[in-house]
């Protein structure tokens, strides 16, 4: 049973990992206008992504403004790219922990042991994984379905503690919205605002706008 259990919640990931939308192996880029809104304030400026996902914003003078456009768009891109399932998961095992209204929830075993994720619909709705030192959670309340693949579009994202499993960063709220700019179902953020309490506690919100979108040749 416990084989089984395992095939079972593998086969059901890797179907869900699958279905999420990814840019074609021959994606070359892309390039826009950027806007970033905080506080009543806006900062106009150009960006572009190479074919090796590498972000540039220019004409922002503000540097901490310019490195938060390019972190923005580095953190979408990641997403973006096709990675071969066995590629990634090839030495972990996917065991049942508990299946409700929610998803099925599943913990890993293996290279990445202690990563927890959870599938609902064909779609990774939460994730719980060690990056760098730090517990990442996500959880995913909207999907957007492109048609070729589903994208997030409405979750929320916070640090957990490793060592206490508390959290140890505010939660952030994020909502992205997409646009297809090319005739190969080539869906592009549009924009991408991100919520969260301040140190005052008080609801912040920071805006990213990325338009006149033009795919690179």
């Amino acid at each position: 049973m416990k084989n089984l259990k395992e095939h079972s919640c593998k086969d059901i990931f890797k179907n869900a990992y699958e279905k999420r939308y990814t840019w074609n192996t021959d994606f070359k880029g892309y390039k826009g206008k950027c806007t970033y809104l905080f506080d009543e304030h806006a900062y106009e400026g150009e960006f572009s992504l190479d074919e090796n996902f590498k972000p540039e914003v220019k004409n922002i003078a503000d540097e901490k403004i310019k490195k938060s456009i390019a972190s923005q768009l580095f953190e979408v891109c990641i997403h973006r790219v096709k990675r071969e399932f066995y590629s990634v998961h090839s030495e972990n095992n996917f065991n049942l922990l508990k299946s409700s209204e929610n998803g099925i929830e599943m913990i890993v075993s293996g290279r990445n042991e202690g990563d927890k994720y959870r599938v609902k619909d064909d779609c990774i709705n939460m994730v719980y994984r060690k990056i760098h030192g730090t517990i990442i959670e996500i959880f995913v309340e909207e999907f957007f379905d492109t048609g070729v693949g589903f994208l997030s579009k409405k979750y929320t994202s916070q640090q957990i503690n490793p060592k206490t499993l508390e959290a140890n960063s505010q939660k952030f709220e994020y909502k992205d919205d997409f646009i297809n700019i090319g005739k190969n179902d080539d869906w592009i953020l549009n924009s991408r605002s991100i919520k969260y309490l301040n140190q005052n506690q008080e609801d912040e919100t920071q805006k990213f706008v990325f338009e006149d979108l033009i795919l690179s040749k």
